[in-house]
């Protein structure tokens, strides 16, 4: 090839590159398109119910409380959280777990008048219904099935009245033939006692393909269309191999004869080298709208490196879907899921009270007599340690001995990271009496992994920290810090700004004495710690407010009168 025609083959490259992004990357949401993920950061494994003209979404919580947020929509585009299906305490002991332990894949059926919630309490009970007859709660106390031995658990309601639970579980005979196999099983169940009634049966062993040792079949979910069952599932681990499959069968229990095309949704065949990434995509459900058309959401990931850097967690996408031949082809019109599609065919919904996508701005003033239901904390709380009319208008949390490094429920309360780029930011009174206490706020991905930018006293003296997790051992420290700078002591008696700035795979962390009046502590800190790649588990970052005494007692508290977020993603 001369000299010239290499110049013009990457010259129409480059305009074919610039054509996609402008395709999915650049570009605001509108009344014709919609944006995606459509909750953006760590909101995993969703499930989708559709009741007349209202749409439902729940989704993974893991170690954190309250458990098994519930989102409604209209349009499948604005979702607006309505509640979290495990609220109490009596409902959810999260006690000791890690952070990427307690709730797995959670599902949501509805079945006449009655709303029923199926999961999995990874280390504690194992998998357990709760019902509501309004998904926005209350929500029942649960009810252990013991017999239901897995994960990832969905009923299905037939037309003929019975109902079904659906399962991921151990494979035929507890042996396996590699590591990762797994199968598909099915338990009649009783809707009204809540309790299955037969023994269980397999309906995919291994995964549809097993002389290819497929590994992780999960998530399954069954649908009933022209006369045929069909079985979906994720298979491939919720990682870069991560698919979603699809069998099916003229009967409820088999045999399921798997679709000649599967898998029906996958990014890992792409080069990792591509502009602006959608990855892991699996995990899916789907939901048939009133005006006849098709939808999926499904899971994926947004990385920042060729090495499957990314800290914000698994999010939630929407796609179209089409039949062709009996068999759902989900992303049909594109091999890469795009940032952006046509809006369904539905009347506009209400835009949310808390963006979930896009690029935003939000600040919370904490004005308001409850804590929003966005905001999270660490496994289940024991006693009242946070407050918001003390003083009014501002969040006290009191600083007690338990820290974000260990295993209880510390005086910890955060939002997630929803943006690759971006920065979080507080305004925070605090008065440490002593070096043990800590507080200010946090970049946490779990235990091990995360940054604290806070207040404390050194010598008698008050000083910003900026602290990185480590691994604790018996008698070794639970952090180390990374920079350090004296207060003026004109400042100890005003209130302390901090901000966390991220850009994909750096941080820096700022404080100053007034808003906006900025000092860097420090800059390029490795953004690399924090991501699921380096840190593992299934959750992603929460940035958010900690105080802690440090395994001393105190009866310090710390204020924070506003915490503000800021996203800003060059793709949008």
């Amino acid at each position: 090839m001369n000299d010239k025609n290499r110049f013009l083959k990457k010259a129409l490259l480059l305009i074919a590159c610039c054509f996609c992004l402008f395709h999915t990357g650049t570009f605001a949401q509108d009344n014709k398109k919609f944006l995606n993920p459509i909750m953006a950061g760590f909101y995993p494994d969703p499930a989708i119910c559709r009741v007349g003209d209202d749409y439902y979404v729940i989704l993974s919580s893991f170690a954190y409380f309250p458990g098994v947020p519930v989102f409604h929509s209209k349009d499948l585009v604005n979702w607006n959280q309505i509640g979290n299906i495990l609220d109490r305490p009596e409902q959810l002991n999260l006690d000791k777990h890690g952070v990427s332990r307690g709730i797995f894949a959670p599902t949501l059926s509805y079945h006449e008048g009655m709303f029923y919630m199926v999961t999995t309490l990874i280390d504690r009970g194992g998998n357990f219904v709760v019902t509501a007859t309004n998904p926005a709660g209350p929500w029942s106390e649960p009810v252990w099935l013991k017999d239901v031995h897995g994960i990832d658990p969905s009923l299905f309601f037939d037309e003929d009245g019975k109902a079904y639970i659906i399962y991921n579980s151990d494979a035929p005979d507890n042996k396996p033939l590699y590591d990762g196999h797994r199968t598909i099983k099915m338990q009649e169940f009783d809707h009204k006692n809540l309790k299955t009634t037969s023994a269980p049966v397999i309906l995919v062993n291994g995964g549809v393909d097993i002389s290819k040792k497929p590994v992780w079949i999960e998530g399954p979910h069954i649908y009933k269309k022209d006369g045929y069952y069909y079985l979906m599932a994720a298979e491939g681990g919720t990682s870069v191999n991560h698919s979603e499959v699809i069998l099916r069968s003229k009967k409820v229990n088999g045999d399921y004869v798997p679709n000649p095309n599967n898998p029906i949704l996958t990014q890992r065949h792409l080069p990792a080298n591509r502009p602006n990434p959608v990855s892991a995509t699996g995990h899916a459900d789907l939901v048939q709208t009133q005006n006849g058309e098709w939808w999926a959401v499904f899971l994926a990931t947004r990385p920042y490196t060729e090495q499957d850097h990314y800290n914000i967690g698994r999010e939630t996408f929407l796609a179209p879907v089409t039949w062709k031949d009996g068999w759902p082809i989900i992303n049909p019109d594109f091999e890469e899921v795009q940032y952006a599609y046509n809006r369904p065919n539905l009347p506009a919904g209400k835009t949310p009270k808390l963006p979930l996508n896009g690029n935003f701005t939000y600040r919370e003033d904490f004005k308001e007599r409850e804590l929003p239901m966005h905001w999270l904390m660490l496994r289940t709380p024991r006693t009242a340690w946070y407050s918001l009319s003390k003083p009014a208008g501002s969040l006290t949390l009191d600083v007690r001995p338990e820290t974000i490094s260990g295993d209880a429920n510390p005086s910890f309360l955060a939002r997630r990271q929803q943006h690759i780029y971006g920065n979080a930011s507080a305004k925070m009174d605090f008065k440490p009496a002593s070096s043990d206490e800590f507080a200010g706020i946090v970049a946490f991905q779990n235990e091990t992994h995360y940054y604290a930018l806070g207040k404390t006293l050194v010598n008698g003296k008050e000083v910003v920290q900026l602290r990185k997790s480590e691994k604790a051992t018996e008698g070794s420290p639970e952090t180390t810090v990374l920079a350090a700078a004296p207060l003026k002591k004109k400042d100890s008696k005003k209130p302390l700004f901090l901000k966390i700035d991220f850009r994909a795979g750096k941080y820096a962390f700022y404080f100053g004495s007034k808003e906006g009046d900025w000092t860097l502590l420090q800059d390029n800190v490795d953004g690399t710690f924090l991501s699921t790649r380096t840190a593992g588990g299934f959750v992603g970052v929460t940035l958010g407010m900690y105080a802690t005494s440090q395994g001393k007692p105190s009866t310090g508290k710390a204020s924070f009168d506003w915490f503000d977020y800021q996203g800003n993603d060059p793709v949008y």
